[in-house]
């Protein structure tokens, strides 16, 4: 009978142990099967790395245990540099993390930052960007008297920065590399070094591969809102912008969008494309405002 006990005692507490091995190892799997994939923000004109620790509490406080990377390159003044130069520096930094992220990564990219990451997006042909999200970037052009316009260029406005932003000198800074003034619209094909490529309107013998790269995201979500004051229209957030009479055209109405130039209608067509419009945010508390991270990014970062 003392043996039995044994034996039975035994079997028990062997039981018990596999079960918890089990359990332990079901947790595991089921870890990494819910585990979040990482995210990678990309900051904006005169922004840093360190004006981001809202966002990065608001994805960890959603997502617990999330990887977030806010690439802290081309600070400050020094966003105002080339964005090709930008691009390439910005890429560097992000490939490794793309690398070790089998399942992928989430792009988070706000205002010139948006613009950035479509150039990585476009001319990193094994990119595995899962959503990228466009958070209030000038993704048609910027046209329009800013404070930041004023700070840059104190003795010019919006009606005449064409005559030194489309200059050789000009495409050397970033904010011109994206000026698309709709009254010299043969001037921004001819002179755009970055935009008028990236949206296919001037000849580039690359559009057919950025195209099939930039179709590798499985979600574009574009994010903007009328009383942004900055971004101007504020519908160039959502690829709508001005025609020569300064009314807006919006994005399913461009011709970049009805002929398909770098991917947009295929991504509308795959139901691939967001739009989130939202009301009351002015440029600089995109990132920092609760509500709209849980109402237009949040979903996105599974």
């Amino acid at each position: 009978m003392f043996l039995d006990l044994c034996r039975t005692r035994f079997s028990f507490s062997a039981i018990t142990m596999l079960c918890v091995l089990n359990v332990g190892l079901l947790c595991c799997v089921l870890s990494a099967v819910w585990a979040h994939k990482p995210v990678i923000i990309v900051h904006g004109l005169f922004d840093s790395s360190a004006d981001f620790t809202n966002l990065n509490k608001f994805i960890n406080q959603s997502h617990p245990g999330t990887n977030v990377s806010v690439i802290d390159l081309f600070d400050r003044s020094a966003s105002l540099e080339p964005l090709w130069k930008q691009v390439e520096g910005f890429k560097e930094a992000i490939y490794p993390i793309m690398q070790n992220a089998a399942d992928g990564v989430h792009l988070i990219c706000y205002s010139q930052g948006g613009l950035i990451c479509r150039g990585i997006l476009s001319t990193l042909p094994n990119h595995n960007v899962h959503s990228f999200i466009s958070l209030s970037a000038p993704q048609a052009g910027q046209y329009g008297d800013t404070d930041y316009l004023k700070y840059l260029f104190p003795h010019l406005v919006k009606s005449n920065l064409y005559r030194f932003c489309y200059t050789s000198v000009g495409q050397r800074i970033s904010i011109c590399n994206y000026w698309n003034d709709p009254h010299h619209r043969d001037m921004y094909l001819n002179s755009s070094d970055y935009l008028a490529l990236l949206n296919n309107e001037r000849q580039n013998p690359n559009s057919t591969g950025w195209k099939q790269n930039f179709l590798r995201i499985k979600k574009l979500v574009l994010i903007g809102g009328p009383d942004d004051g900055v971004i101007t229209p504020w519908q160039s957030s959502q690829f709508g912008f001005y025609d020569d009479n300064e009314t807006v055209v919006e994005m399913k109405s461009q011709e970049m969008f009805l002929r398909d130039w770098f991917g947009l209608k295929t991504l509308y067509t795959r139901g691939d494309l967001e739009m989130c419009s939202f009301p009351g945010v002015q440029h600089i508390y995109w990132h920092s405002n609760e509500t709209v991270y849980k109402t237009c990014i949040e979903k996105w970062l599974t």
